[in-house]
């Protein structure tokens, strides 16, 4: 008989970020407690696992946080999927990594973002936003380029 453990953290724990330094140091340590656990106290059935979800809307966080819904509409032009996540679907995923049915699963780090820190981390991602004409119109200065 094992048991589960399972900690909620945040994408900025492993990417750090401004204006919350206190959270994103305490939540790294969580995140290298349970990974050093989990090579650990394996062999005792134990088993340690991290979620780390992106913008999750909540009433009480964007009421306080985002009362004019400017920073809503800027997280939402980050994020792949175009949507911010829902406390069901990260719930659903911890039920889960919870369940027997990720008994082997442990020491696992998984993002829940929407593909929002894939989506703001490559040099090239801002491309996203270029229109059909300005894609037009640099293709056709590489196809106009030598050696192309």
């Amino acid at each position: 008989m094992g048991a589960a453990f399972l900690a909620i953290t945040t994408i900025y724990a492993e990417s750090g970020s401004g204006f919350v330094v206190p959270s994103a140091a305490a939540k790294a340590g969580v995140e290298t407690l349970c990974t050093s656990l989990a090579a650990e106290w394996g062999r005792y059935g134990m088993r340690f696992n991290i979620i780390q979800p992106g913008p999750i809307k909540t009433k009480g966080a964007f009421s306080r946080l985002d009362p004019t819904g400017a920073f809503e509409k800027l997280m939402l032009e980050n994020i792949a999927v175009g949507r911010l996540g829902t406390p069901a679907e990260i719930a659903n995923l911890a039920a889960y990594l919870c369940s027997d049915y990720a008994s082997w699963v442990s020491g696992a780090i998984i993002r829940m973002d929407g593909g929002e820190y894939v989506s703001i981390a490559g040099e090239f991602n801002g491309l996203k936003k270029v229109t059909q004409e300005q894609w037009a119109i640099m293709e056709a200065m590489i196809r106009n380029t030598k050696g192309s």
